[in-house]
């Protein structure tokens, strides 16, 4: 019996699987022709397909729409879209059109705001969180933001020393605020306790004294975020639980006090194989929330969300083409593509993030366990899929092979390319790939462009100062 690529797959996920599929022997990708993109734009090549955004956003408005008439909730979901996941106008503009609220991350995040307002894609009741640490620049900028007619502007407070620099900008109106609380990471972390936010037991006193008798200010929001994201574990309901029992501490000395924030933290598919059952998290969470304040005899908030990973990473993918298989010794095979993995997928590289790696083409030949190198000079230029362990399972085929194998890393759309410098200088001068769009128009057909063309050694020199 020939153990083809397709027979691992079909019998150890299932497949056809949403968002992918073989046609003509071929992979696609949420229905869209891999083969046709390789043929028309070559490669390497990264892409987003915007309708995946709109997907995930509905689905998540779905679900906690649901999870609040089950259990007769009485406060609203608010879904936010945090910018700094994904910076770039098409995705945004894509989000936008689905009426999401936006949380911004530093001071450059207002002019984009600012830049979005004047283009008339955000209004001024768009209610807009502002996290992180506030510089001068920043903390000027909220406040501008707000005093200029943006109503629904929230400030994060992410130390309490940043209550007594917005006193001294001298606010000419009430300020909306929120509290970030501080969380104790879990015990395999690398620190104890967050940087971000302020201890959970300073709160209540820090509301007391700065901010309930100050009428340049408003408490709107307890803000609760785990890093290691939304999951079914005692570690994420342990601080969950905890959050809840400081929001209704608080609400009782706060009566302006409304909103819930979840944060960010819904994981995206890395594999085949993933599961989570995102409909029970979500009714859990709204159940125990609704829970806490019965017992408490306060009124439920509003709940929000800051979901950047979750809303834009399954819509974004990079393909490359081997471009030789190395047998370095009896046990070791790379397979070389064609532009930097370091470069172009920075999380895998740098803490170890799990991407949906597939072959293109070739399913129907035997598998190899193989090890993946980029065309850097540097030695960690490699995808490290699995824990201690390198090697991934792909086609084999042959360095004189009439047509080349085609690899796919699939939900690269979050992070990858903030992180990597999008249009900068890139290790070794290996330039950033093209970049493709793919929409659907009004009929509901596939429309493919080029955003940006691969970048060239010109665009790099003039950067490096070598044409000036």
């Amino acid at each position: 019996m020939k153990n083809t690529y397709f027979n691992l797959i079909d019998q150890s996920f299932y497949f056809p699987q949403e968002g992918f599929d073989l046609r003509d022997d071929y992979l696609t990708f949420h229905g869209v022709s891999l083969k046709y993109l390789i043929e028309k734009h070559g490669t390497p090549f990264r892409f987003i397909y915007l309708p995946k955004i709109g997907d995930q956003i509905k689905k998540t408005r779905n679900l906690f729409n649901r999870a609040i008439k089950k259990n007769n909730y009485k406060g609203k979901y608010h879904f936010c879209y945090c910018t700094k996941c994904n910076h770039f106008y098409h995705v945004i503009n894509e989000a936008l059109k689905h009426k999401v609220n936006l949380e911004t991350s530093s001071e450059f995040d207002i002019d984009l705001i600012l830049n979005l307002a004047a283009k008339g894609q955000v209004d001024k009741n768009r209610l807009i969180i502002h996290n992180g640490y506030k510089t001068e620049g920043y903390l000027k900028k909220i406040v501008q933001l707000q005093e200029n007619g943006f109503k629904n502007s929230i400030l994060i407070l992410d130390s309490t020393h940043e209550i007594d620099r917005l006193e001294k900008l001298n606010p000419k109106q009430v300020l909306k605020i929120g509290i970030r609380m501080s969380i104790n990471e879990e015990a395999q972390s690398a620190y104890y306790t967050s940087r971000l936010g302020i201890p959970s037991k300073d709160i209540i006193e820090f509301f007391n004294t700065k901010i309930k008798n100050n009428d340049k200010f408003e408490l709107k929001m307890l803000h609760f975020f785990v890093d290691s994201g939304i999951k079914d574990t005692l570690y994420y309901w342990g601080e969950f639980q905890r959050a809840l029992k400081l929001y209704t501490d608080l609400k009782k000395e706060s009566e302006n006090l409304t909103s819930f924030n979840l944060g960010g933290g819904f994981p995206i598919k890395n594999s085949l194989g993933f599961e989570y059952d995102y409909e029970y998290m979500i009714n859990e969470i709204v159940k125990n929330i609704k829970e806490a304040c019965e017992k408490e005899n306060v009124l439920e908030p509003d709940l929000f969300t800051e979901f950047g990973k979750y809303t834009v990473g399954e819509a974004g993918a990079i393909i490359f083409e081997v471009l030789e298989q190395k047998h370095q010794n009896d046990t070791e095979t790379w397979y070389i593509i064609n532009n930097s993995l370091m470069n172009t997928i920075p999380d895998a590289w740098s803490i170890n993030e799990k991407f949906i790696l597939l072959p293109v083409n070739k399913w129907d030949n035997e598998y190899r366990r193989v090890n993946i190198g980029g065309i850097s000079c540097d030695h960690s230029d490699y995808y490290n899929s699995e824990d201690f362990n390198q090697e991934v399972l792909l086609p084999k085929y042959e360095n004189k092979d009439k047509e080349p194998l085609y690899l796919g890393f699939f939900h690269t759309g979050a992070y990858q390319d903030s992180i990597s410098g999008y249009g900068g200088i890139k290790h070794c001068l290996i330039p950033s790939p093209k970049h493709v769009i793919i929409d659907r128009d009004e009929k509901g057909n596939f429309i493919d462009y080029v955003y940006r063309e691969e970048q060239s050694a010109i665009d790099m020199f003039n950067i490096l100062g070598y044409n000036s």
